[in-house]
C-alpha cells in the first residue's frame, strides 16, 4: 500500500472564469466568440506599525493604515469576423490581462496639546497646538490591454 504525497493547499492570486458559448454555437450552427475571464483574489497584508518620534507623546499614526492586495479583473475576447479580410474567418480578439492592485486604506495621525516635561516649570509638560491629520488612501495599478486582428480559425 503506497503513500500518496499530500501537497498544502496554494492560494490563487487570480481565479479563472470561462465562459461557456460552444452549446450556442452548435445549436445555431455557427462560430462562437471565445471569452474568459480573471478574477483576482483580494490578499491582506500587515499593518505598519506605530512611528514612535522624539518630543511627541503619541506614535506618529494612532491609526495605521492597512495594505489589500488584489488586482484589477482581466479578460479576454476571441470571436470571429467572416469574411473581412478574405475568404474564411477572421478573428478580432482582445486580451486585458489581470493587474496588479495595491491599495492601503485611511489612516490617522494626532497628538496630544501636551510637550515634553519641561524643568523650568517643575516637570510640567509644555502646553501647545494639538494636531491631526488624515492620512489618505493610496490606489495603484498599471491596466493594459491588446487587441489584434488574424486570420485562421
Amino acid at each position: 500500500m503506497g503513500a500518496g504525497a499530500v501537497t498544502p493547499a496554494v492560494a490563487a492570486e487570480k481565479v479563472p472564469v470561462p465562459v461557456p458559448l460552444d452549446g450556442v454555437g452548435r445549436a445555431l450552427n455557427l462560430q462562437t466568440p471565445k471569452i474568459a475571464g480573471e478574477l483576482p483574489v483580494p490578499m491582506p497584508g500587515g499593518p505598519e506599525g506605530p512611528r514612535y518620534v522624539e518630543g511627541r507623546m503619541l506614535p506618529d499614526r494612532a491609526v495605521p493604515r492597512l495594505p489589500l492586495d488584489a488586482g484589477l479583473p482581466g479578460a479576454g475576447l476571441r470571436t470571429p469576423l467572416p469574411n473581412l479580410l478574405g475568404h474564411g474567418f477572421d478573428h478580432l480578439g482582445a486580451d486585458a490581462p489581470a493587474a496588479d492592485l495595491t491599495t492601503l486604506t485611511p489612516g490617522l495621525a494626532v497628538d496630544t496639546p501636551l510637550g515634553a516635561p519641561n524643568p523650568d516649570h517643575y516637570g510640567l509638560p509644555d502646553l501647545k497646538l494639538p494636531q491631526a491629520a488624515v492620512l489618505g488612501p493610496l490606489l495603484k495599478t498599471v491596466p493594459g490591454a491588446n487587441v489584434g486582428m488574424a486570420e485562421g480559425e
